[in-house]
């Protein structure tokens, strides 16, 4: 049977897995996609959940068999890019495949309440939500809500 992946595609995003769940956090730099991914790592570790890096900042994207499948260069595998710090070294995993788009937008261009979006990557149709840059207090609920984690599960 032929392999069904596309050439890899280099994206600016940060993906990790929450449970079962590959989760990649997208937006413009500054927006606050490490500082999300960390604290959903947090609050997943302190409920018993696994929940890893897969990659900060940079993101190889491709097609996989139809699902989109993200992992990090070889050069910054296991790094993660603490505001103000830098580079500092962090459990991750090799690879995810992706379930949720999370896009960090401006506050004032988020609906309310959101419909239904897709976004595709790499060929690859996938579910979006969007939540404010810079704001993990409201984020978190967002997600532990569309996620099922704890206490919505």
């Amino acid at each position: 049977m032929p392999d069904t992946a596309t050439k890899p595609r280099n994206i600016h995003g940060t993906a990790l897995l929450i449970g079962q769940h590959g989760v990649l956090v997208t937006g413009p730099s500054g927006a606050g996609k490490t500082t999300l991914a960390l604290a959903l790592i947090d609050h997943c570790r302190t409920r018993g959940m696994f929940s890893r890096l897969v990659g900060d900042d940079q993101l190889f994207a491709a097609a996989h068999g139809g699902r989109l499948v993200c992992r990090a260069p070889a050069s910054i595998a296991g790094l993660c890019e603490v505001h103000g710090i830098g580079p500092r070294s962090l459990a991750f995993e090799p690879a995810a495949v992706i379930d949720l788009v999370v896009r960090l937008v401006e506050p004032a261009d988020m609906a309310r309440l959101q419909d239904e979006t897709t976004e595709t990557i790499a060929g690859c149709r996938m579910p979006r939500i969007d939540v404010a840059r810079q704001n993990v207090t409201a984020a978190l609920p967002m997600l532990m809500a569309r996620l099922s984690i704890q206490p919505f599960s």
